[in-house]
């Protein structure tokens, strides 16, 4: 594993990424059902601020969490999501009338030997989080559009559409986490969705840059095809884009796995699980859907199609083994100076 990882470092290693897009065709179409049917079958968690409902506040150092929950069910409530904060207990029910709000406080000052007014009470109305929910499509359909526009005039439409499809493909799939694992939306939560469009799309960028400079050399004496070029380009951000990753993830997970277990860190929990498999997401479709995606509409220009078929007829044996084989810097210009000399 440390040879490939070493190798893979100094460029040795070429990871035949659009050869294999079936592959990862099929394991999107696989995530993508699978979420779609939890978001079906399941539904999102939403928080109190998007349902409304009633939080209850309180200290109670040697109390634990089935002690917290069975109080609250006998006192008649019927939802209780129980969650330990640095000021003490949050416990988040239904919407409750007046006087069984009355009676938890009472059940849970009796339990835990509190005065009543220790048990404060926090209720939130559905129409915040509705606000809340507003904004945030709005904001994400200009967003949606603002990267269509910049795309388009910065490199093409087809390039414009293979980023939106991974970015619906990243939402989806990290929704589907949210469904399936049972982990309550908030308003923290919607913002790490929106942030990891953002990340997905640098990802996406940086491989298209890439690909735009390379594929600009391809004419009609080319030696190799569009997709062995674009395959060529990703070899040379995988790297790159791995590094990002790493550096990015280490903090998130930090903060999802570590924060949130040992100083219960609510509030970041949400954030930080849209953002940990948001990145993974991103990083998986930049490079395995975006870029294949890419190709296949490439491919169909008349021109590209006029360089396949010119391989194609003349046995493409150099061009198709050059796509599985490390390419370095100005390999292109060498084998044609090579080829040259071989003729004379």
């Amino acid at each position: 594993m440390a040879g490939l990882v070493s190798r893979l470092y100094r460029g040795e290693v070429n990871v035949d990424f659009v050869g294999r897009q079936k592959l990862w065709y099929g394991l999107s179409a696989f995530l993508l059902v699978v979420s779609i049917a939890g978001l079906v079958v399941n539904g999102l968690n939403l928080g109190v601020e998007f349902k409304g409902g009633s939080v209850f506040s309180f200290k109670a150092s040697s109390a634990a969490i089935e002690d917290v929950r069975d109080t609250f069910v006998e006192a008649g409530v019927h939802e209780t999501i129980v969650q330990t904060t640095n000021n003490g207990w949050r416990v988040t029910t239904e919407s409750l009338p007046a006087e069984q709000v009355t009676a938890v406080q009472k059940a849970v000052a009796g339990e835990f030997g509190l005065k009543q007014t220790d048990v404060t009470l926090q209720v939130i109305g559905a129409s915040w989080g509705g606000q809340v929910a507003d904004k945030a499509v709005i904001g994400l359909i200009v967003f949606m559009l603002a990267i269509i526009l910049y795309l388009t005039m910065a490199f093409e439409w087809k390039m414009a559409l293979a980023a939106i499809v991974a970015l619906i493909h990243d939402l989806v799939i990290t929704a589907g986490v949210y469904a399936w694992s049972g982990f309550e939306v908030t308003p923290a939560t919607l913002l790490g969705f929106l942030t990891i469009l953002g990340y997905s799309l640098y990802d996406a960028v940086v491989v298209f840059d890439m690909i735009k400079e390379v594929t600009a050399k391809l004419g009609t004496t080319s030696k190799i095809t569009y997709t062995q070029a674009a395959n060529d380009a990703l070899n040379h951000t995988l790297i790159r884009s791995l590094n990002t990753t790493l550096v990015a993830i280490l903090p998130v997970a930090a903060i999802l796995f570590i924060g949130t277990t040992l100083f219960g860190a609510g509030t970041l929990k949400d954030l930080s699980l849209a953002l940990f498999v948001g990145m993974l997401v991103g990083t998986y479709s930049s490079l395995c859907v975006a870029t294949p995606l890419l190709v296949t509409l490439k491919e169909r220009e008349p021109r590209y199609q006029a360089i396949a078929r010119r391989l194609a007829s003349t046995g493409g044996g150099s061009g198709a083994k050059a796509a599985r084989q490390p390419v370095a810097a100005g390999a292109a210009k060498a084998t044609t100076t090579d080829d040259k000399r071989k003729k004379k």
